[in-house]
């Protein structure tokens, strides 16, 4: 399994917004492709941020899912709506350790 650690960090005061419009349209779409593990929104450090952890089963499948949902017409609508609130986009790939709860 791998993790996909995916930070957006919107304008102030648009978190709440970002997570209406995911919530409300982009989570039913990518979930199609994806394995929501979590989203969380930062109250400390780099504010403004939000954090959704995807799983796949690994670099291979992220990449072909991926692929299915740059395809995906109705995800190419929705893109534009979140991507009006950003300021900055980051993923990381995430490997479980041995001993994790999460594998």
């Amino acid at each position: 399994m791998i993790y996909e650690m995916r930070t957006y960090r919107t304008q102030v005061h648009a978190v709440q917004k970002f997570l209406d419009v995911y919530r409300d349209v982009g989570i039913g779409i990518i979930s199609r492709y994806a394995t929501l593990v979590g989203c969380w929104h930062t109250e400390s450090g780099d504010l403004n941020s939000i954090v959704f952890i995807w799983a796949y089963d690994d670099f291979n499948h992220r990449l072909a899912q991926r692929q299915k949902l740059w395809e995906d017409q109705e995800w190419l609508a929705f893109v534009p709506s979140i991507r009006q609130y950003m300021e900055q986009q980051e993923s990381v790939f995430l490997l479980p350790a041995e001993f994790s709860p999460l594998k």
